[in-house]
C-alpha cells in the first residue's frame, strides 16, 4: 500500500522549540539571523545596547557576529561569600537588564552562573545552581521571564587557572547573554527596532 506524504498545515510545519531544552551553545546559536540587511540592524542596535553597559561599567563583551552581548558580573557583586541570598548590591547590579525584558520575545536572556574550584565538584555545582535560581526567580518577581534561561555550570568553565585568590575571584561569575529573538529579528525586518512594546 502506497502512503502520500500531504503537506502539512503551516502551523503544524513551524515547530516550536522548547528553549529550556537546548544547551547553551544551542541557546547561543538560535534564532539564526540570515538575511544580511536584518543582521546589520541587529549588530548596529546591540553596539548601541553594549556600549551603554559598559558606561554603567559592566564587564560586556560582544560574540556572534556583534549579534549576541555577554555582560560579566563578578559573583562578589551579587552574594556574600558561599551564599545564595541576593544581596543589595547584587539587586542594583541586576535591576538595569529589567528593560531587557519589556517585551518578551525581543531577547532571550541566558543567565550562566560560574564558580572556582574550591570545594568539590558537586559542591560548586550545587553552589551555582542555588545562586543562578536566585537570579532566576528575582527576575521572576520583577519581570517576565518568558524567555530567560539559567544555567549552573560550577567550576567546569574557568576563564583564568584557578592559581592565585584573584584568579578565583575572576571565575566566580555570572554571564548575562543578550541574544536577539523573534521580535527584535521582526522589527529589524521592518527596519526600526525598539524594545518598547508595539502599541
Amino acid at each position: 500500500m502506497c502512503m502520500l506524504a500531504l503537506p502539512l498545515p503551516s502551523m503544524a510545519r513551524e515547530h516550536e522549540v522548547d528553549i529550556y531544552e537546548l544547551s547553551l551553545d544551542e541557546n547561543l546559536a538560535t534564532p539564526e539571523i540570515k538575511n544580511a540587511k536584518q543582521a546589520d540592524k541587529i549588530q548596529d542596535y546591540q553596539y548601541d545596547i553594549a556600549v551603554a553597559f559598559k558606561r554603567s561599567n559592566y564587564d560586556v563583551e560582544i560574540m556572534r557576529d556583534d549579534e549576541v552581548i555577554v555582560i560579566t558580573i563578578p559573583a562578589s557583586q551579587l552574594f556574600d561569600p558561599n551564599d545564595t541570598v541576593l544581596s543589595p548590591v547584587g539587586e542594583a547590579q541586576l535591576k538595569p537588564f529589567l528593560r531587557m525584558l519589556k517585551n518578551p520575545g525581543f531577547y532571550k536572556m541566558l543567565l550562566v552562573m560560574h564558580s572556582d574550584n574550591t570545594g568539590s565538584s558537586e559542591y560548586t555545582l550545587n553552589l551555582t545552581r542555588q545562586r543562578v535560581n536566585t537570579i532566576f526567580d528575582w527576575f521572576d518577581e520583577n519581570a517576565s521571564v518568558d524567555y530567560v534561561v539559567p544555567y549552573a555550570l560550577g567550576d567546569t568553565d574557568p576563564i583564568v587557572d584557578n592559581n592565585s585568590v584573584e584568579n578565583r575571584k575572576r571565575n566566580r561569575r555570572l554571564e548575562i547573554y543578550l541574544v536577539p529573538e523573534r521580535t527584535m529579528i521582526q522589527q529589524a525586518k521592518k527596519g526600526v527596532i525598539n524594545i518598547s512594546k508595539e502599541k
